[in-house]
C-alpha cells in the first residue's frame, strides 16, 4: 500500500488546503496524472501523483488544510487488494483488573451549554447548533453577539499577503541557513542579438525567439559542465539534480513571485523552449500550474532587466543551491580588438552556496556561459 502525501511545493509551503479531488476509490491512476487540487500561499496547483495503482482511501475532504507530509490518500499497488493491504488490527493489551465502578452522574450534574434566550431563539432561525458556539458572556455564556459572528462568513484569504509571508519566511530561512557568495560577470551579447535579428527575420511574430529564452539555455548547457550548482542541499549534503529544470521567476499581475520549472531545458530546442516558456508565464498567471513545476526547479533564474535594473543579486531558494540573476540587455561602452565601441551587453550574477561550491567553480561557471553566449548558432 501507497500513501499518497501533501507534496511540499518549495521553501515557502507549511501546509496546503485540500479544494477538490480528482479521483475517487477505485480509481486506477497512472504516474504524472493530476489526481487533485490543492490551495497553497501563492496559487491552486494540480497535484499529480507519482505511483501507478488503484485508490484504495481518500483520507481529506475538500476545504481540510493539513501540514506537508500528511498522508491524505491511500493506493493500492499492483495485486494488492483492500484485504491484504490493510495492516492487522493491534494486538489487545493484556487484560488488568476493572476499576472499582463510580456511580453514573445524575442529570443534575449534566451541564447544558449557557445562552441568552435571545440568542437561543437566533440560533434557532440560523439552522447554528447550540453546543458548537463559543461563548463571550459570563461563565462562558453564549451571546446574541457570539451567534451572529458565528453566522458570518469567513473572511476571504488575502491571498497577496499570504504570498508575502510564505516568501518572507522562505528568503528569511535562505539567509539564516545558507552562506551565499555573490559574483557577477558583464557578458557581451552582440553575437547573440545579431544571430536572433536573422533568425527571426524570415518568422512571423509568434514564432519569434527572444533574447531570455537564448540566455536560460546557455545557462542550463553551462550547467552540464558545472553540475554542482545544479541540485539541493539535503540532510547536510549536496545532492545532484535528475536533470536541468529552471526554475523561472515569473511576477504575478496581482502582486508576488513565483518560480515554476522549464524541465529539461539543456536538451530542448530553443523554438519549443520558447512555446513551453510562454505556456508556463500564462499558466502561472492563471494559477493553473502543476505540483512538478513548482517542486522541481534545481535552479532559479531571475532575470529583472525588461524592469529597468543593471543587476540582480538575488538570494537562493532552498534547497537550491544556486540562483542566477540576469540585469538589463542595453548597449553599453565597450572594448572589441582593442577598440573602442558599442556593445549590447548584460550583468550577469550568481548567487551560490557555499557549502556545495566555492567562488573558484563559481567564477568558472559564469565563464562558460560568456563562452557560449558567443556562439549562439551552437545553442
Amino acid at each position: 500500500m501507497i500513501e499518497f502525501k501533501m507534496p511540499s511545493l518549495g521553501a515557502d509551503m507549511d501546509e496546503g488546503t485540500l479544494l477538490q479531488w480528482l479521483i475517487e476509490p477505485g480509481s486506477s491512476v497512472k504516474r504524472g496524472q493530476v489526481v487533485a487540487v490543492v490551495d497553497t500561499a501563492k496559487a491552486a496547483v494540480d497535484v499529480e501523483c507519482w505511483h501507478d495503482g488503484t485508490v484504495l482511501d481518500l483520507l481529506l475532504q475538500p476545504g481540510d488544510k493539513v501540514p506537508v507530509g500528511t498522508p491524505i490518500a491511500t493506493l493500492l499497488e499492483a495485486g494488492e487488494t483492500a484485504a491484504t493491504a490493510r495492516r492487522p488490527a493491534r494486538a489487545k493489551p493484556a487484560a488488568t483488573p476493572s476499576p472499582v465502578p463510580t456511580a453514573a452522574p445524575t442529570a443534575a450534574a449534566v451541564s447544558r451549554p449557557r445562552i441568552s434566550p435571545a440568542a437561543r431563539k437566533r440560533a434557532a432561525e440560523l439552522g447554528l447548533e447550540v453546543s458548537q458556539l463559543s461563548g463571550s458572556g459570563p461563565q462562558g455564556a453564549v451571546t446574541l453577539q457570539d451567534v451572529e459572528k458565528a453566522a458570518r462568513p469567513a473572511a476571504p484569504l488575502d491571498r497577496n499577503l499570504a504570498m508575502r509571508q510564505a516568501i518572507g519566511a522562505a528568503m528569511s530561512r535562505s539567509k539564516r541557513e545558507i552562506p551565499h557568495y555573490y559574483l557577477s560577470e558583464h557578458i557581451p551579447l552582440g553575437p547573440l542579438m545579431a544571430w536572433l535579428q536573422a533568425h527571426n527575420a524570415e518568422l512571423p511574430p509568434e514564432q519569434r525567439l527572444l533574447p531570455g529564452v537564448a540566455l536560460l539555455k546557455a545557462i542550463a548547457l553551462a550547467l552540464r559542465e558545472y553540475p554542482q550548482l545544479n541540485g539541493f542541499w539535503q540532510d547536510g549534503a549536496f545532492c545532484p539534480a535528475p536533470g536541468i529544470h529552471l526554475g523561472v521567476a515569473i511576477a504575478l499581475r496581482q502582486g508576488g513571485l513565483i518560480a515554476p520549472a522549464l524541465h529539461d531545458v539543456a536538451d530542448t530546442p530553443l523554438s519549443e523552449l520558447m512555446s513551453e516558456l510562454s505556456e508556463l508565464v500564462r499558466r502561472a498567471r492563471s494559477g493553473s500550474l502543476r505540483s512538478s513545476e513548482l517542486s522541481d526547479a534545481s535552479l532559479t533564474v531571475t532575470q529583472l532587466g525588461d524592469q529597468g535594473v543593471d543587476a540582480v543579486f538575488g538570494v537562493i531558494y532552498p534547497p537550491q543551491v544556486a540562483l542566477v540573476g540576469v540585469g538589463r540587455l542595453a548597449e553599453r561602452p565597450w572594448v572589441h580588438d582593442g577598440q573602442l565601441c558599442v556593445m549590447p551587453s548584460a550583468q550577469f550574477s550568481l548567487a551560490a552556496d557555499h557549502r556545495a561550491s566555492d567562488g573558484h567553480y563559481g567564477a568558472r561557471f559564469l565563464a562558460e556561459v560568456r563562452h557560449l553566449l558567443q556562439t549562439p548558432a551552437n545553442l
